[in-house]
């Protein structure tokens, strides 16, 4: 009896959320009209440490210049970007060293961090170079989706990956993720649809999306959590399903690889802030008809995860309002 007051209690909140996300939706979809600032980017600008001086970043609509961009969120990770950086960086290293073809740049997006974080990313700016490391600063914590987004948005690379700044994936699973990609691109080009054929073929025009995935380890994680954990974990499985649809059993391992042309398309429509961003690109990918990969990497679990129990809510949140934005048709999708 206990069990299934639980869950009709878990039923009749999700209903509730959905109902208040609908009014919230309208709400703001009328304010945004009245105002209209709809997606209005404000200019994104580096600074380089050496001169000081302000610089424009590019735009995802402009050719790739690099191979690879890795985009990195950081809120408040003075303590844990070193480390990942560090590795990242020596990994890249060595790869342009025994390919003088790979080109790669960092862009870091400080997500408004009250620590030391700008100062540890200017510091690889310093040592590195401000071709191959950038520092965006959003000046106010806005959250991981939008720090996420203005990067895809900056970005030069032909190949995008997101990747967390505490190092839970290593960095060198990047190349399982672009290994699928580049097969997945190649099985569906056809070089006779050109005249100039093979020469014309470019990773980065084949909209293709890769997510890492943490789901061959969630039997194990079953086993070891608490029950109510594994209560949570399955109630937002359900509600993802119900939002986005099948296809991705791991929509939230923050390890996921994009060509350019679907970042392009993806990220100038994101419009989820925080945690559920990662949904909203599941189901814009099913808009698109962008085909998406899932790709077992490796993972293991860092402390000073800022998720914690009373994120569940918000999450919920986002997931009902991104469902009432796009199935009424109030938020638009721009192709």
């Amino acid at each position: 009896m206990g069990v299934l007051l639980t869950t009709l209690e878990f039923l009749a909140s999700l209903l509730l959320i959905f109902l208040l996300g609908f009014v919230s939706v309208i709400v703001l979809e009328a304010y945004r009209r009245r105002h209209n600032n709809a997606h209005v980017e404000a200019p994104a600008m580096f600074e380089d440490p050496e001169s000081l001086k302000q610089v424009p970043f590019p735009d995802i609509v402009d050719p790739a210049e690099k191979y690879l961009s890795l985009i990195i969120p950081a809120y408040n990770e003075e303590y844990r970007l070193p480390g990942t950086l560090n590795e990242t960086m020596n990994y890249l290293q060595q790869r342009a060293a025994n390919d003088k073809s790979f080109s790669y740049e960092v862009v870091i997006v400080d997500d408004g961090s009250k620590d030391g974080t700008k100062r540890v990313a200017f510091d690889f700016v310093k040592k590195y170079g401000v071709d191959n490391v950038r520092v965006i600063l959003l000046g106010k914590n806005h959250g991981k989706g939008e720090a996420i987004r203005k990067g895809m948005l900056h970005s030069r690379g032909e190949l995008l990956l997101m990747l967390d700044a505490d190092g839970a994936t290593k960095v060198t699973d990047l190349e399982k993720l672009e290994n699928q990609i580049h097969a997945i691109a190649r099985k569906d080009y056809h070089p006779g649809d050109s005249a100039a054929g093979e020469a014309t073929f470019r990773i980065s025009d084949i909209p293709i999306v890769a997510f890492g995935s943490r789901a061959h380890l969630e039997e194990k994680a079953l086993a070891t959590r608490k029950w109510y954990r594994n209560f949570l974990m399955k109630g937002f499985h359900l509600v993802v399903l119900l939002a986005a649809g099948p296809g991705i059993r791991d929509t939230q391992c923050g390890f996921k690889m994009f060509t350019r042309s679907a970042a392009r398309k993806l990220f100038t429509n994101i419009r989820l802030k925080r945690w559920c961003f990662d949904v909203e690109i599941v189901f814009l990918c099913k808009w698109f008809g962008i085909p998406m990969l899932e790709i077992s990497v490796n993972w293991s679990e860092i402390p000073g995860s800022k998720v914690n129990p009373l994120s569940i809510p918000n999450m919920l949140w986002e997931l009902a309002l991104m469902s009432v934005g796009y199935r009424t048709r109030i938020w638009k999708i721009n192709s």
